[in-house]
């Protein structure tokens, strides 16, 4: 399978990055929040640093012709479906691209906001190898893509107006829009609980955490759940690396103890599809 020099740095995302785009969308936070979780589940890279994606094999079929419905049936048909789900995608992904490698990888959604990369140009991209190494190197980089896709597309009014269904049928398709605005608004409701928005601080150590755990074989270090949410998996995730790495356990998560994570990550690889 082929490894493309796209090195996946993997930068979660912080505040600063976040308030940005809200401002520059002139959305609040809850609402950005609530299409981000449905789309991706909160986190924009997998536990091994790569982007999160979803290989479509109806938009490789429409994008070649249908030229490997035969030979490929499982990542080349005209039907949705065929998923093998998380990390298992990159194995669809890498024998689609090693077909038709620009057909590949604008058949698979990557990262926070799952945009198809055949929208590379809405997304603010030149062609779909420029966007897909913009997303192995930051979630910032993978909201920017988010925002630029809303303001181009016409999403970013609906989504403002909080009309989930309109925002369905233009950001997801025309199928499945009752089922998708209804997550949607579902999401939304969620985040209006004391609480509920994520602490982007506590939201990158929870994903550096993950990296290390994953590079590492060390399950403890891994917390349940990336929700930006400061609670026992969490510190215990965190004071575990710490007592590991001979540091004190802290309560809290702040500048030095991002420091600390970012210096224990191995050093960042190229991204491979397999």
């Amino acid at each position: 399978m082929a490894t493309l020099p796209f090195p996946c740095t993997s930068v979660p995302l912080s505040s600063g990055d976040f308030n940005t785009a809200i401002g520059t969308l002139g959305i609040d936070a809850a609402t950005v929040w609530a299409i981000l979780n449905v789309e991706s589940g909160k986190a924009g890279y997998l536990p091994d640093r790569r982007p999160q994606i979803l290989f479509e094999r109806a938009i490789f079929h429409h994008r070649t012709n249908g030229a490997y419905d035969v030979s490929n049936p499982g990542i080349s048909a005209p039907t949705w479906g065929g998923y093998s789900g998380g990390a298992a995608e990159y194995g669809r992904l890498g024998q689609a691209y090693a077909l038709n490698p620009d057909a590949a990888l604008q058949s698979a959604s990557w990262g926070l906001g799952q945009i198809m990369g055949f929208n590379f140009s809405p997304a603010g991209f030149d062609n779909a190898e420029d966007f897909v190494q913009a997303a192995c190197a930051s979630e910032a980089s993978q909201l920017q893509q988010f925002v630029s896709f809303l303001q181009q597309t016409g999403v970013a009014a609906p989504l403002q107006a909080r009309n989930w269904v309109t925002v369905a049928s233009k950001y997801n398709g025309p199928g499945q829009v009752g089922a998708y605005s209804q997550n949607l608004a579902a999401s939304y409701a969620k985040l209006q609980a004391p609480g509920a928005l994520p602490d982007l601080d506590v939201r990158a150590a929870q994903l550096y955490l993950r990296f290390l755990s994953a590079a590492n074989g060390v399950p403890g270090w891994s917390p349940a759940a990336i929700d930006g949410i400061w609670g026992p998996n969490t510190q215990g995730a965190l004071n575990a690396f710490q007592t590991a790495q001979g540091i004190a356990a802290t309560g809290s998560v702040d500048a030095g103890v991002l420091a600390s994570l970012v210096a224990a990550l191995p050093a960042a690889v190229n991204l491979d599809l397999s």
